[in-house]
């Protein structure tokens, strides 16, 4: 089974920096669609970005677009999210998704999480 972990999370003041990595280990990320997702406290968990397998292919929600840039290097088994001009509302919880999609099913694999935090 896939397993993924998350990183790089932490406490930035309005207008910071961070980068997110989303680790594999045991299969390859090759196969994967992998996607960025958030969940703040009494709020519902939301997608922030995804990445086609290849990397050829990206998207992000509206409140990030021009802030974040979601990448990947499968030489190394890591996604990442550079995020960047932090706001308040970017703190979360943030998850790294890995799903494959077969003609037999959808396999979705998610990490434990890491935690943003932005002060105002």
């Amino acid at each position: 089974q896939l397993q993924l972990a998350e990183s790089g999370g932490g406490l930035v003041h309005t207008g910071g920096s961070l980068r997110l990595s989303c680790a594999a280990s045991r299969y390859t990320l090759d196969y994967y669609d992998i996607g960025w997702f958030r969940q703040a406290p009494g709020k519902e968990r939301e997608g922030v970005s995804c990445i086609s397998r290849s990397g050829g292919s990206t998207n992000y929600a509206d409140s990030v677009k021009g802030r974040f840039t979601i990448s990947r290097d499968n030489a190394k088994n890591t996604v990442y999210l550079q995020m960047n001009s932090l706001k308040p509302e970017d703190t979360a919880v943030y998850y790294c998704n890995a799903r494959v999609t077969t003609i037999l099913k959808v396999n979705d694999y998610w990490g434990q999480g890491t935690q943003v935090t932005v002060s105002s």
